[in-house]
């Protein structure tokens, strides 16, 4: 649905984004991750036809970014980090208003508006302004509205920031309903949690992408990971590392008294063999687990800064 492929975007000296490449499949929840600054928004702007590139080029569903830019903003919607709406006009009337910008008129403009003021569950404040609202009731109004003219591709901009969790967990679980839909999403955050949640892949940028990769894989930053394995009789752990060196799979091992840490590269597969060749050189194995790097530690490893 959208390929990018050396996407850059310079404001006079300033590059924002550099040299962007990725790409977004239908039904896909792909998240820009990165602190504040570190050019998601501009990627979003671009991609929706906001901004032009300073180089780089994108397609989002077979439309070139540039030469049918008017096309792919049809097709899109986006929720803005600070979205804006008229206070002195009702949730119906504001999803009206944009409804009509969209293109839709009469009855279907009536249906739709209808129809999302129900998805995001705010059909009994319809008729009430929304200058009165919480922030999360504001939320849900820019959402519907992103999603009013039935997009084919959808970029939310921090689409909890400033939630209460009962809201954000609104948010997150309607979000993570689109996916059955077939939209292919693009959310930026710096919310850990929230694109580990939500997100199928995790871009991890700042400026440029310093990695893509699906929460599990980005969590083995280097390739390897850890099963603990937790032994019970007599035996302690350091007698069976020689078995251990002699499985190709196995990376590295390490005993501390009736504890093995061994590293690998795929420790779902190779798992069973690990239990198999300790249970068959007198191991009683009480527990198995595999262990990982958090989210969090990648994420500081990769951009050097916590995520605020």
């Amino acid at each position: 649905m959208i390929a990018v492929e050396g996407l850059t975007k310079r404001f006079g000296a300033l590059t924002a984004v550099h040299d962007l490449t990725f790409s977004v499949a239908d039904g896909e929840i792909f998240g820009l991750l990165g602190p504040n600054g570190a050019g998601k928004t501009t990627t979003v702007r671009m991609l929706a036809g906001l901004i032009g590139p300073s180089a780089g080029e994108a397609t989002v569903n077979g439309q070139r970014l540039g030469r049918h830019t008017q096309a792919i903003r049809a097709m899109s919607g986006i929720l803005t980090e600070s979205p804006g709406l008229h206070d002195k006009l009702t949730a119906r009337q504001n999803l009206a208003y944009y409804g009509r910008l969209y293109g839709l008129r009469g009855s279907p403009l009536a249906d739709a508006v209808d129809r999302y003021l129900g998805v995001v569950g705010l059909a009994y404040a319809a008729d009430r302004r929304v200058g009165g609202f919480s922030k999360g009731m504001r939320q849900k109004v820019a959402i519907a509205r992103a999603l009013l003219h039935e997009p084919e591709v959808i970029y939310l901009d921090e689409p909890t920031s400033g939630l209460d969790p009962s809201a954000a967990k609104t948010v997150r679980d309607f979000v993570g309903g689109l996916r059955s839909l077939g939209r292919s999403i693009v959310i930026c955050t710096h919310n850990l949690d929230e694109a580990e949640r939500l997100c199928d892949r995790i871009g991890v940028m700042r400026g440029t992408l310093l990695r893509v990769d699906t929460p599990a894989a980005l969590r083995r930053h280097d390739g390897r990971a850890s099963t603990r394995v937790e032994l019970g009789g007599a035996r302690d752990a350091e007698s069976f590392l020689s078995t251990l060196a002699a499985l190709p799979f196995v990376l590295g091992a390490q005993a501390d008294d009736h504890v093995l840490r061994v590293e690998m590269r795929d420790p779902t597969g190779d798992n069973p063999d690990l239990v198999s060749a300790l249970v068959q050189d007198g191991a009683r194995i009480v527990s198995v687990r595999e262990e990982s790097a958090s989210l969090e530690e990648v994420y500081l490893q990769l951009v050097g800064e916590p995520a605020s």
